[in-house]
């Protein structure tokens, strides 16, 4: 691998420790807002809506005409979604589980 490659792989690992580090949704908004531009933060959001609408058995037109998402952005999320990332239903399965 690359010197760049590496470096490259080394900061995704310090991001996804910073991530773990977050201890409050304050904390998780804050630190997205110094991280992303608003846009960002609004297409990571549309994606999890997607993944959302997706996982209750939406079409990818509803899905589509519903969040404003490209065809292209369904697709992908849906490929995450059913793929063995499990990343998407991870998080949705939280987001719909008891609240602490």
């Amino acid at each position: 691998m690359t010197e760049h490659g590496n470096r490259g792989e080394a900061e995704r690992e310090r991001l996804i420790r910073a991530l773990c580090s977050l201890e409050s949704a304050d904390e998780a908004r804050a630190l997205l807002g110094d991280l992303c531009t608003p846009r960002e933060i609004e297409d990571l959001s549309q994606r999890l809506e997607v993944a959302t609408m997706l996982a209750a058995g939406a079409s990818y037109v509803d899905v589509s005409r519903a969040t404003g998402a490209s065809s292209t952005t369904v697709s992908r999320v849906s490929k995450c979604l059913n793929g063995p990332g499990g990343g998407y239903r991870m998080v949705l399965a939280r987001l719909d589980g008891p609240r602490p």
